[in-house]
């Protein structure tokens, strides 16, 4: 791993992106067929959050890819305050317990390790790959391969139906934008890792019985113009900070 990471930073990230993809779509393919949500998924997300927490850790990564602390102060990123309120979308129509309080363990525990694990191949080796090229080019192609990295939700046993997965991927896109651009200029990743993991994870609480597809549509456009203005905030306001290539 460190022979392909030292020879092509940017073929590492692709190959960290293709494994985690096949291979999480395969456990959430598994796990449905035995009939309990994500059984075989968190084992395989645990063992790749482990493998690549190491490689960092080994090879001294860590701030590299923003396993760090901030180097702003939250008062310049608006105390964080549209995450914040993203985070409670999943719950704007309610609050239920749809599944068993085991498969609602193993879905948190799953969604926690998918925020680790996206935020630093997406946000951490691929953005830092592609940045040495060109930073713009970089902030998009991150944003937008994230966005396109939901499309999976169609093969993976996860239901989601044609309209409801397009607009995941558009609203996905709005939100990798942000998330990339909070990294670019506080150089950390922890508080998209933070945010990524527990909005995915209260998506388990979502009364989904009272979501109608008009309440869906409504809903993804919001994420996607708050996660989208305040991108845009980050990148006109923000300005301490410029981002330099490791």
């Amino acid at each position: 791993m460190k022979k392909l990471y030292e020879k092509s930073e940017l073929w590492f990230a692709l190959v960290w992106i293709a494994a985690y993809i096949v291979l999480v779509s395969g456990g959430d393919n598994l796990s449905a067929g035995a009939g309990i949500m994500k059984i075989i998924t968190l084992p395989i997300l645990i063992l790749l959050s482990v493998i690549l927490l190491v490689f960092l850790k080994k090879n001294q990564l860590f701030e590299k890819y923003g396993l760090c602390m901030s180097q702003l102060p939250a008062s310049k990123m608006l105390f964080y305050i549209p995450l914040v309120i993203l985070l409670t979308a999943n719950l704007w129509y309610g609050v239920a317990l749809n599944v068993s309080v085991t498969e609602t363990v193993l879905y948190i525990l799953s969604m926690l390790c998918v925020g680790f694990l996206e935020e630093v191949i997406f946000r951490g080796l691929l953005f830092n790959a592609m940045a040495k090229d060109g930073v713009r080019a970089a902030v998009i192609v991150s944003s937008v391969t994230f966005g396109i990295g939901h499309i999976v939700n169609l093969f993976n046993g996860s239901g989601a139906d044609l309209v409801s997965n397009m607009l995941q991927v558009v609203y996905a896109v709005a939100v990798g934008f942000a998330f990339v651009m909070i990294y670019l200029r506080t150089k950390s990743l922890l508080i998209c890792i933070a945010v990524h993991g527990v909005f995915n994870s209260l998506s388990i609480f979502s009364d989904t019985a009272a979501i109608t597809p008009e309440r869906e549509i409504i809903s993804g456009i919001l994420i996607a113009i708050i996660a989208g203005a305040y991108a845009v905030y980050i990148a006109l306001k923000v300005k301490e900070k410029n981002y330099t290539p490791h």
